[in-house]
């Protein structure tokens, strides 16, 4: 089975870059996308052979917003964790297949000058104890922009960056609590050591083109499933957005 994430960073605009010819050539049978940007009914296009879930921003049109597409339809799709506080920006969903629950997820961002680092916060716990609530009914795998570099390998220039939004102390432990409550970082589980894998890069500096990124989208797995996992890869060559997606292969 082929999963793909991908923050596309305004469908609109990456249907204008490649998205619908990347989609026939991969070809994955789940794609997960973040920041879409739009309302469906803001486009005609359409994803022939795929069922499509939408949850998008409704405290502010063109903003955040998630998206599955599947081949196959999902035994159940939910929107959002159940909190007000946090659902109005279209930032998960949950689709429910046979072995596994599959959610994707636009983690928010602390913003220059950490200005919602504490929402952030809140968000990372609601988030977790959501997941660890799906837990108790089945192993979950969990991807999207988590808007996180881990460790320093996994950015280009770690110290100036200590501090800065997506490489604090205090982001890097929610993720690290994250992984403690069950979950495997499945690149780093392929690629424990592996420098210069980035997904995201930023458009000034000439960044892509000096491959100056940051590793922020993820497929994290339940510790349950890594039997069944067979690689997970960074989908770099991609363009389209200022991100490229992520991809994992599990064994049916």
């Amino acid at each position: 089975m082929k999963l793909i994430s991908w923050n596309v960073n305004g469908l609109r605009a990456c249907m204008g870059k490649g998205f619908a010819e990347f989609l026939q050539a991969e070809n994955p049978d789940v794609i997960c996308l973040q920041e879409t940007k739009m309302q469906k009914e803001q486009a005609d296009f359409d994803f022939p052979g795929y069922y499509e879930y939408w949850n998008s921003a409704v405290v502010r049109k063109g903003y955040s917003g998630t998206a599955i597409f599947s081949k196959t339809r999902p035994l159940s799709v939910t929107y959002g964790m159940g909190i007000e506080e946090f659902d109005g920006e279209g930032r998960v969903i949950t689709a429910e297949y046979e072995s596994f629950l599959l959610v994707t997820v636009y983690t928010p961002n602390s913003q220059r000058e950490l200005t919602r680092l504490s929402y952030r916060m809140e968000f990372e716990d609601a988030f977790r104890a959501y997941l660890g609530k799906l837990r108790e009914k089945k192993p979950v795998i969990v991807c999207g922009d988590m808007n996180v570099a881990h460790r320093p390998i996994d950015l280009k220039n770690a110290k100036p960056n200590i501090g800065n939004a997506g490489f604090t102390y205090e982001e890097r432990g929610k993720f690290s609590e994250l992984l403690a409550s069950g979950f495997l970082d499945t690149f780093r589980y392929f690629y424990p050591e592996q420098e210069g894998a980035y997904s995201w890069w930023s458009y000034m500096y000439h960044s892509r083109e000096n491959n100056a990124g940051w590793r922020i989208d993820y497929f994290l797995a339940d510790q349950r499933l890594e039997e069944r996992l067979s690689d997970s890869l960074i989908l770099s060559q991609v363009q389209g957005s200022d991100h490229c997606p992520v991809e994992l292969l599990v064994k049916d």
